[in-house]
């Protein structure tokens, strides 16, 4: 199964996301946007750990928050997080640490997560899927 597949759109970044799980699904998202970011690592790398803690209604609400935060996180920081470890995780509330590297720069710039025709679900073979757009 793939991660993800950037599906087309005319203005913004329109990502499919896919995962055997749930929390599958959202490390995938977060390759995704992170990814798309085209992310410059500095020489020599360094690695970086970032903790997060996130709260929200729901899930589709909670993987909407859960990026937004680590796009604010990566943009302040100058960060690329490619991977997350989840030591909590429900439909409403993530708690993990992510794991990056600093960056020179972002070839592309991601100026928010949306909830614009944001769709979260589980299909009959019990993978999930997740499509969702970013503003550009």
């Amino acid at each position: 199964m793939k991660n993800y597949e950037i599906l087309e759109h005319k203005a913004d970044l329109k990502i499919r996301i896919f995962g055997a799980t749930k929390e599958e699904l959202f490390k995938n998202a977060l390759l995704g946007m992170t990814e798309s970011m085209k992310p410059e690592t500095k020489k020599p790398e360094e690695e970086t750990k970032r903790q997060i803690k996130i709260e929200s209604t729901d899930s589709a609400a909670l993987l909407v928050d859960f990026l937004s935060e680590v796009l604010y996180l990566s943009q302040t920081n100058r960060e690329a997080y490619s991977k997350v470890q989840f030591k909590k995780f429900s439909d409403n509330q993530i708690e993990g640490e992510l794991f990056g590297q600093k960056v020179e720069r972002f070839g592309e710039d991601i100026k928010a997560v949306t909830h614009h025709n944001l769709d979260i679900h589980q299909k009959k073979d019990k993978t999930w899927e997740a499509t969702i757009l970013f503003d550009v």
